[in-house]
């Protein structure tokens, strides 16, 4: 048997089908996983929850007569786009907690979260809007959100404490540019700069799969799948207009592929710490498409119960051949 795929980055754009593709992965029996996708049940980072969260601060923020921190609004898009980055840097936190294993216990999740908020904004040379927050305020907004803030960190608690021996990492992101923009996208939008800003030690053990629908598609999946009460939710929440205008309107994947001196890579050059000292490093990440521009995961958002076997076995069929292409 070949090697199991350490971790995955499930890239794409918006409504290609990454979190369904991720809720049938979980579904799997770990035979299934082993055999046919050449992977361990899997462990899942997702950095959507934090740009729900910066949303609800937002909310927050506004019923207390304050401006909004990290949007231009509700349905607008970030203030500062050098927040793309920010996402990268907190789940460059969660990989670091999950490999050590670490619980993370706090008296208030919320005022957790904006400390790390902070902290992350700093490592981007961003301004940290939540310690400029006066105190009576900060605890009014973390108490609004403390019972999402604890579901999640709880969440990323109990999956610390599992065993990671045998076991596949999915990290999930979606990234891009605005529509018709020329290659390569200027920094912080597009996959370039979440490669450059990932972890080395996410570089080291990653392949990408990268679930392929235009962006007309993309635009189309996203206002289907939403729901009033969805903004929470990783198969249901539905990201505005403009912003999939604005920021997903392209994406750099395919670009990088070809910019590429290893065919089915891509490269990534980084400077990282070595020692006492500072070297250049590069990274070439297997990457692997899941052709979905023909439909084959919005089944999977419904109970398991009414998949069909015909779709199962489309999606089945289609993952496997893109992870038999990583493994090789």
């Amino acid at each position: 048997m070949s090697q199991l795929l350490d971790t995955i980055l499930l890239f794409s754009l918006p409504a290609s089908g990454k979190s369904e593709v991720r809720r049938y992965l979980a579904s799997l029996t770990p035979d299934q996983c082993r055999n046919d996708f050449h992977m361990g049940p899997t462990l899942q980072l997702d950095d959507y929850p934090y740009v729900h969260l910066m949303h609800r601060i937002d909310d927050e923020l506004k019923a207390n007569g304050l401006d909004y921190a990290y949007y231009h609004g509700p349905n607008r898009p970030f203030r500062d786009n050098w927040t793309w980055a920010v996402l990268i840097e907190l789940l460059n936190e969660d990989y670091a907690d999950l490999m050590a294993g670490r619980q993370v216990v706090v008296p208030s999740a919320a005022q957790h979260l904006m400390d790390r908020l902070d902290a992350a904004h700093a490592k981007v040379g961003l301004a940290q809007p939540m310690g400029e927050l006066p105190h009576r305020l900060r605890l009014k907004v973390a108490a609004a959100l403390e019972a999402e803030c604890r579901a999640e960190l709880d969440a990323l608690n109990r999956q610390n404490a599992q065993d990671k021996a045998g076991k596949t990492l999915v990290i999930e992101a979606a990234r891009g540019g605005a529509n018709g923009s020329a290659f390569p996208l200027t920094p912080p939008h597009g996959y370039e700069t979440a490669f450059q800003t990932l972890a080395p030690a996410i570089l080291e053990r990653a392949a990408v799969l990268y679930v392929w629908v235009d962006p007309a598609e993309s635009r189309r999946k996203n206002i289907e799948r939403g729901r009033p009460d969805g903004q929470g939710s990783i198969l249901h929440h539905s990201v505005p207009m403009e912003v999939m205008l604005g920021q997903y309107g392209c994406d750099d994947m395919a670009w990088l592929l070809e910019q590429s001196d290893r065919p089915g890579t891509i490269r990534v050059e980084r400077i990282v710490p070595e020692g006492d000292r500072y070297a250049a490093k590069v990274y070439h990440l297997p990457v692997a498409r899941f052709d979905n521009r023909r439909d084959l995961t919005t089944f999977v958002r419904e109970e398991r119960s009414l998949w069909k076997v015909e779709d199962v076995k489309a999606i089945h069929g289609g993952l496997k051949a893109a992870f038999d292409q990583l493994a090789k």
